[in-house]
């Protein structure tokens, strides 16, 4: 009789409730056994993917190196073009604005200058102010260009391949004279003696010659007289082509002096560079 009275619903719910907790307990182990799996597998994976980052970081530290030598190699051959170039830039500048050294030939400006000594001659101030009457200057004559050793007229940046590589930077055949007259001056040589204005100038010292006469002339607006201070053996503007000028008549175009023109004057000589046992100040 017992057997056959119902179940409380207490038991009917506990009864109900075991099958459940058995699944969810199953769940958990399951779960459980899948985490080392999946914890395993994040490290093998990472192992993976490890040797995957060196490799590029070393493709890539390969790239650069390529890139640096490439730049490198880039920025010495521009070092070896850009040296010179800055260099003969610099000596064009300096020489055409700044100062250039010249050579003395021949015997004209004795006993002042000697054959052969090299002067150094500012432009810098004539920038600034016009030359002066008694300045020693280096100057440029009329269709009177650098010429190489058969005569032949040098143009600027000429390159000589048998005796070595030489830049020409001038074009002009430099004189080295001094300045007797300026604007508006008149001019003459009488008796051995040079009138300046009207009046007669002092002899340069220990001169070796005597002067031919030169007539009376008058320098225009843009006319600079020189002469050398060996008065008698020089070629300078007393070779102007005129014809009642017998002493220094032109027989040719290289002959030719004449006054000179303000820009034909480049610089005023400061003193004696070379040989070294000469150096000097001049005036």
């Amino acid at each position: 009789m017992n057997k056959n009275k119902p179940k409380t619903k207490a038991a009917q719910d506990a009864g109900a409730e075991a099958p459940l907790q058995a699944a969810q307990g199953l769940q958990e182990a399951a779960d459980q056994a899948v985490q080392p799996i999946v914890r395993e597998a994040a490290p093998a994976e990472q192992a993976a993917q490890g040797p995957q980052a060196p490799a590029e970081q070393t493709e890539k530290k390969k790239k650069n190196k390529k890139e640096k030598r490439k730049k490198s190699i880039q920025e010495e051959i521009y070092g070896w073009l850009l040296v010179p170039i800055a260099a003969v830039l610099i000596a064009f500048l300096v020489r055409t604005y700044i100062a250039e050294p010249v050579q003395v030939k021949g015997s004209s400006m004795a006993n002042t200058l000697a054959d052969q000594e090299y002067v150094l001659a500012s432009k810098l101030g004539y920038l600034f102010h016009a030359p002066q009457r008694g300045d020693i200057v280096i100057c440029r004559y009329p269709n009177r260009m650098n010429e190489d050793k058969d005569g032949n007229p040098v143009e600027p940046f000429r390159m000589d391949m048998t005796g070595g590589f030489e830049l020409v930077l001038n074009r002009h055949t430099l004189f080295v004279k001094r300045l007797v007259a300026v604007p508006g001056d008149t001019v003459e040589i009488r008796g051995g003696v040079l009138y300046v204005n009207g009046e007669a100038t002092e002899d340069p010292k220990l001169m070796r010659s005597t002067p031919k006469d030169y007539p009376l002339y008058q320098l225009g607006e843009d006319e600079y007289f020189v002469i050398g201070d060996n008065r008698g053996n020089s070629h300078d503007s007393r070779f102007d082509g005129r014809s009642e000028n017998v002493n220094y008549r032109v027989s040719d175009a290289n002959t030719y002096v004449g006054p000179l023109h303000r820009d034909q004057i480049m610089g005023r000589v400061l003193c004696v560079l070379l040989p070294l046992g000469s150096i000097r100040g001049v005036n």
